[in-house]
């Protein structure tokens, strides 16, 4: 059965940094796509950044300049190093993974396996 646990969120002042994990079990081999989604309050969740199993990564406008996605196929673990936050980043974040239309694409109908989601604050 596969499993994905988020952890590092928290609170943080504007212009700081985080580092949220994703670890990934129950695969036998290496997902055809992950990827982080956050949702707001009030908001859809939407698609933040994405990474196919051969390392290429797309970053949605929202995180470009701030935002880094990478994976440890080793610990089978999907990494978002945050810099430079805002409050309108404040927001539950998710790890996800998907057949490759998740990376086409970055729908959340492409979603198979979704985490239960870590919440990150970003005060003024």
């Amino acid at each position: 059965q596969v499993q994905l646990v988020e952890s590092g969120g928290g609170s943080v002042q504007a212009g700081g940094s985080l580092r949220l994990s994703c670890a990934a079990s129950g695969y036998t081999a290496t997902p055809a796509c992950m990827a982080w989604f956050r949702q707001a309050p009030g908001k859809e969740r939407a698609w933040l950044a994405r990474i196919d199993k051969d390392g290429r990564t797309t970053v949605a406008d929202s995180a470009k300049g701030r935002f880094t996605i990478s994976k440890d196929d080793a610990k089978n673990t999907l990494i978002l190093e945050m810099r430079g936050l805002q409050p309108e980043d404040t927001a539950m974040y998710y790890c996800a993974t998907g057949p490759l239309g998740l990376c086409a694409v970055g729908g959340t109908w492409f979603v198979s396996y979704w985490g239960q989601g870590t919440r990150v604050t970003v005060s003024s």
